[in-house]
C-alpha cells in the first residue's frame, strides 16, 4: 500500500512489482477517484500485478486496521459508474437559480432607480439637470478596458495559484472567501429582510471604521460572521458543502447586482476574452505546463485540501467513485452579467418576457451548461472549460435575437431604451397650451 505521491503509477507499480507484491494499492490525495493512467511517451509498461487506487478516506481506514493489526482482506471489483449522476442535475438547477435570482434584483432596482430619476426630474421645475451622468448608488459599470484586464488580472491570479498553492495559501482564500461570503449573506438577508422591517432598514446609526450602518444591518451581521466561521473550522466535514454553497451563492449575487455591463459592447468583449482565458488554461495550459493548470488549481492537487473554495460543489450521490461535482464561480458570475444587463433592458423597454431577451438569454445559458455536462461525460470526467459551451451559446442567442429584431444598434452602444426627459415632455406640453392660448 503506498501513498499517491508525485511519481508515475507505472513507476508505483513496478517497484511493487520487483519487490514480489502480489498488488499494489495507491491511496489517493483526494476524497475522490481518478482514472490513472500512462504517459503517452511511456513504455516500461510490462506489468503482470492488480494496481488500484483508494480515495483518502477509504485508505485512511484501511491504515488504521493494519496498524491495529486487525485482519485485512481486500476485494478488487469495478462498480458501473451512473451515466448522469443526479448531482449534476441540483448543480445545473443552483447555477440557473442563482443567475435567475440575481438577474431579477439587479432589473428590480434598475427599474426603481429609473422611476427615482424621473420623479426627481419631474420635481425639479427650475432647472433641467443633466442625466446623462446620473449613475445609481452602488452600482459598478465595467468598460472594455476592465473587461479586457480582468482577464488579464485572472490569468496572473490563477497561475499565482497554482505556483503557490500550498495549504496555508488555501488558509489565505479561505479568509478571502469567508469576509466576502459574509458580506454577500449579509447583502441578501438585509435586502430580503427590509421588506418586512422597513424601519429597522431605514433607521442608522453611525459606527466607527465602517460608517453609517442600519440596524438591520447591524442585527444580521454577527449571524453571517458566525455562519462564516463555523463554515471555515468544519469545511473539511462531509456537510460543509452546504455552507460553502450558501456562502458563494450569496456573494454571486451580490456581485451581479453591483457590478453592471452597460451594453452589449462591453458584454461581448469580457465573455470573448473570458472564452479565450477558459480554454488556454484548461486546454493548452497542459502543453506549457505538463498538467492543465486550471484543473490542478480547482482540484487543490498540490494543497492537501480539497479544492479552493471559490466553487459550488454538490457530492455524487450514486457515483461508486466519490467525489463531487462542481462548478467554478466564473461559470455563473460572467455569463450572469451579461444575463442580467438583458433583464434589465427588457424591463426599461417594457417588453414582454417572449419578446424580450432575457428568456431566450437564460435558455441558452442552461443548454450550454447542459453541454458542458454532456461533453464531460463523453470525455470521461476529463475536465472541460465550461464556457467554451456557454459563451457561443448565450452570447450567439443575444446578437442573433437583436439583428434580428433591429435592436442591435441601440443594445451595443446606449444599452437602454431612449426614454424622453420629463422635462423636454413638460416644456413641449407648456409651449402648445400657450399656442392654443394664443
Amino acid at each position: 500500500m503506498v501513498d499517491r505521491g508525485h511519481c508515475k503509477f507505472t513507476t508505483k507499480a513496478n517497484n511493487a512489482q520487483a519487490a514480489h507484491a502480489s498488488a499494489v494499492l495507491i491511496i489517493n490525495n483526494q476524497k475522490e477517484l481518478y482514472k490513472m493512467v500512462c504517459e503517452p511517451d511511456e513504455t516500461d509498461l510490462d506489468i503482470h500485478i492488480p494496481a488500484v487506487m483508494l480515495p483518502q478516506d477509504a485508505g485512511a481506514s484501511l491504515e488504521k486496521m493494519l496498524t491495529s493489526n486487525s485482519s485485512v482482506s481486500v476485494q478488487l471489483y469495478s462498480p458501473r459508474r451512473p451515466l448522469v449522476d443526479i448531482a449534476e442535475v441540483f448543480l445545473w438547477l443552483m447555477a440557473v437559480g442563482t443567475i435567475l435570482c440575481a438577474s431579477y434584483w439587479s432589473a428590480w432596482t434598475a427599474r426603481e432607480a429609473a422611476i427615482e430619476q424621473d420623479k426627481l426630474l419631474k420635481d425639479a421645475s427650475d432647472e433641467i439637470p443633466d442625466t446623462r451622468h446620473v449613475v445609481s448608488g452602488g452600482i459598478v459599470d465595467v468598460n472594455t478596458t476592465s473587461a479586457v484586464l480582468f482577464v488579464v488580472v485572472a490569468s496572473c491570479f490563477l497561475l499565482m495559484l497554482y505556483k503557490l498553492m500550498s495549504y496555508w495559501f488555501v488558509e489565505l482564500l479561505v479568509v478571502l472567501f469567508c469576509i466576502g461570503g459574509v458580506e454577500g449573506l449579509q447583502t441578501c438577508l438585509v435586502a430580503l429582510l427590509s421588506r418586512w422591517f422597513k424601519r429597522a432598514g431605514q433607521s442608522y446609526i453611525k459606527v466607527p471604521f465602517f460608517g453609517a450602518l442600519s440596524y438591520l444591518t447591524l442585527a444580521v451581521s454577527p449571524f453571517c460572521i458566525a455562519f462564516a466561521v463555523v463554515w471555515a473550522v468544519y469545511r473539511n466535514f462531509s456537510f460543509a458543502w452546504i455552507g460553502q454553497d450558501i456562502l458563494g451563492i450569496a456573494l454571486i449575487i451580490t456581485v451581479l447586482q453591483i457590478v453592471h455591463v452597460p451594453n452589449l459592447k462591453v458584454g461581448t468583449v469580457l465573455l470573448s476574452c473570458a472564452f479565450l482565458y477558459d480554454i488556454f488554461w484548461v486546454f493548452i495550459s497542459k502543453k506549457l505546463f505538463h498538467e492543465s493548470v486550471m484543473i490542478v488549481v480547482a482540484r487543490g492537487d498540490k494543497s492537501g485540501e480539497d479544492g479552493i473554495p471559490m466553487l459550488l460543489k454538490i457530492p455524487r450521490m450514486f457515483d461508486p467513485w466519490g467525489g463531487y461535482s462542481i462548478i467554478g464561480f466564473g461559470d455563473i458570475l460572467l455569463p450572469g452579467l451579461l444575463i442580467a444587463f438583458s433583464l434589465r433592458y427588457d424591463w426599461l423597454a417594457n417588453k414582454t418576457l417572449q419578446a424580450g431577451y432575457f428568456l431566450w438569454a437564460m435558455i441558452a445559458y442552461g443548454l450550454g451548461l447542459l453541454v458542458t455536462y454532456v461533453a464531460l461525460n463523453l470525455m470521461d470526467g476529463h475536465g472541460q472549460p465550461a464556457l467554451l459551451y456557454i459563451v457561443p451559446f448565450t452570447l450567439g442567442t443575444f446578437l442573433t435575437l437583436g439583428r434580428k429584431r433591429g435592436d442591435l444598434r441601440v443594445l451595443w452602444t446606449r444599452g437602454e431604451p431612449e426614454r424622453p426627459c420629463p422635462h423636454i415632455r413638460l416644456e413641449h406640453e407648456h409651449s402648445e397650451e400657450l399656442n392654443d392660448e394664443k
